[in-house]
């Protein structure tokens, strides 16, 4: 089995947007077209804590290269205070030929630059063939960072956080990945959402806090949180989602508006059927809301990318007599 520690999946993937981004279109393709398993995620909480939890995505993705396994992300939002990044993660892989695991791997960068591709994914396919030169970003973190790293085009960034510190640390890391990037710091989150045509949404945020109003005409909101918009928000909108299913669960705003109305109407395409042409989306000047619960599919799909670079370039811990032989 090959262990892959996190410099070596930081050094595969640095530079390397360009094919993740086309295995993420490629792999929402898959699913569109039933070439992926992906069971419901298993949530584990902890009595008497709201915010902590620990995340397991089983996956199966088919093609010419079929793959296996799981991805255990962790998520405490009280590790920022202690100088820890909020989530860390690893990810196993599995032989289709033995069921034996052949790689463990760091699994947090693979799931910021999957989270972040697919972000970018949608914004390209949901605001037209322009490239996206102006971004309001609400949270500033990891996530969000990821996604300026997958939009090298944007020149305007609108900047709030509940920690003006921390947004003005994040401008200054994104000038340096975006170099003559003009940044502006927001009073309010409505002020961020008012200041661009795309909006990105990664907090922490465990129940709805925020509307759009005030939002441009047929602004695409990427909600990668999922737990920022009120429903009445969400209903009002355009919806595209990675999965119906998986989406509509754990009290994300998707969910709670299923609650509200007792439907999925609302609900209007997958991005994957976007990508295929097996679905539309209704036309006017209602926002568009992108709300990915997170594929574990997608996980798996750059994880084989990221064992398979390894193996290219020597790198990685290869563990002997790891399991019975035979």
């Amino acid at each position: 089995m090959l262990v892959i520690r996190h410099d070596e999946v930081r050094d595969i993937l640095h530079g390397a947007e360009d094919a993740v981004q086309d295995l993420v279109c490629a792999t929402y393709r898959q699913h569109d077209a039933g070439e992926t398993v992906v069971p419901h995620s298993t949530f584990l909480r902890f009595p008497g804590e709201s915010v902590n939890r620990i995340i397991g995505l089983p996956a199966f993705v088919g093609g010419d290269q079929p793959i296996a396994g799981i991805k255990w992300v962790a998520s405490f939002p009280g590790n920022l205070g202690k100088g820890l990044p909020r989530a860390s993660a690893t990810i196993v892989l599995n032989s289709m030929d033995t069921g034996r695991p052949v790689a463990f791997m760091e699994g947090a960068q693979i799931s910021a630059a999957r989270t972040a591709a697919s972000a970018a994914v949608a914004a390209r396919i949901l605001t037209g063939p322009d490239p996206v030169r102006s971004i309001a970003v609400i949270g500033c973190g990891l996530i969000n960072l990821e996604v300026l790293r997958f939009l090298p085009d944007v020149s305007q960034l609108t900047l709030f956080d509940l920690s003006r510190p921390s947004a003005e640390a994040f401008g200054e890391r994104a000038r340096g990945l975006l170099p003559g990037l003009d940044v502006r710091v927001a009073a309010t989150a409505a002020e961020a959402v008012a200041a661009a045509g795309v909006v990105s949404l990664a907090t922490t945020a465990v129940e709805p806090h925020m509307t759009l109003d005030g939002a441009r005409p047929g602004a695409v909101v990427l909600h990668l949180s999922l737990r920022d918009l009120t429903p009445e928000t969400v209903l009002a909108a355009r919806n595209v989602v990675d999965d119906v299913d998986h989406v509509l669960r754990e009290r994300t705003s998707p969910h709670l508006a299923e609650q509200a109305t007792g439907d999925r109407a609302f609900i209007h395409a997958t991005l994957g059927g976007l990508l295929r042409g097996t679905a539309t989306l209704p036309g006017g000047d209602s926002p568009i809301i992108f709300s990915p619960f997170g594929l574990g599919a997608l996980d798996l799909a750059l994880a084989r990318y990221v064992l398979e670079q390894a193996v290219a370039r020597g790198s990685g811990l290869a563990v002997e007599a790891f399991q019975q032989p035979a």
